[in-house]
């Protein structure tokens, strides 16, 4: 039994959970692997400010940091984000993948320029820190909001029959304006447009959640991993104390919310 954490960036109840693993519906998978969708245990209600990109890094590391010691053979991280990665590969020596960067490099594989779609204004700060981060400023031809509020629980469920034609229009944007060659979906939240997008652009469409799973499996066959020389492990590591952290963060949230 190969067994692979996904870890979901906002602390979902057992309906946002599930809304989150019908990615695994989207990518064939090998018969003895087991998916475990983890949300965090407190974090952010979004990823719009430096604030929020801070809390989730700790959020998500948290959620992952003992992965190894589970019996996990590796992770997946659940966002376009790639919050708390770093940090998880210099506790854990099993892959970590997050959804961003692997699907830009990936998107150049299959074109020299790939557009992004974010989801609403607010996030564009985001997209670009991250291309900016990662070097890919010459290869990425824009980054465009289709300007829908994110539901991070429901996802685009319900908003089929008027959001997906906005991603479709939106994309020919991307190609026809800005010379995009190659689609990224900017956040594991667009999964469910993934299918219709690659049915009704003429170009390709990367879905970074199902993207991860795939990677994870080519990682585990050729035996790879991250390298200790770029990802040094701890001196000491504080693990206890930032599960200690996450809980008393979780108490303080259901405090606040009379629970």
């Amino acid at each position: 039994m190969t067994r692979i954490l996904v870890i979901v960036p906002f602390a979902l109840d057992e309906e946002g959970v599930r809304n989150r693993q019908a990615q695994s519906q989207y990518v064939p998978l090998p018969a003895d692997w087991e998916l475990t969708y983890r949300p965090v245990t407190c974090g952010p209600t979004s990823f719009m400010s430096p604030h929020d990109w801070g809390l989730m890094d700790l959020a998500i590391f948290e959620a992952g940091c003992n992965a190894q010691d589970e019996g996990f053979d590796a992770v997946c991280i659940d966002t376009m984000s790639d919050s708390g990665m770093v940090m998880l590969r210099s506790v854990l020596s099993v892959p970590v993948i997050g959804a961003g960067k692997a699907s830009m490099l990936y998107a150049l594989t299959l074109g020299g320029k790939f557009s992004v779609l974010a989801q609403w204004d607010p996030a564009l700060p985001r997209y670009r820190k991250a291309i900016r981060e990662y070097g890919f400023d010459r290869q990425c031809a824009s980054v465009r909001s289709f300007d829908q509020p994110p539901d991070f629980s429901n996802l685009l469920g319900g908003k089929e029959d008027s959001v997906f034609p906005r991603m479709r229009d939106l994309a020919m944007r991307c190609i026809e304006e800005d010379g995009a060659e190659v689609i990224c979906l900017g956040s594991t939240t667009m999964h469910q447009a993934g299918e219709y997008l690659a049915a009704n652009l003429p170009v390709p469409v990367v879905n970074p959640g199902p993207l991860t799973y795939k990677l994870v499996e080519t990682f585990l066959a050729l035996g790879l991993t991250h390298g200790r020389d770029v990802y040094p492990p701890p001196v000491e590591p504080r693990l206890d104390m930032l599960h200690a952290m996450m809980k008393a963060g979780a108490l303080a949230e259901g405090a606040s919310k009379g629970n």
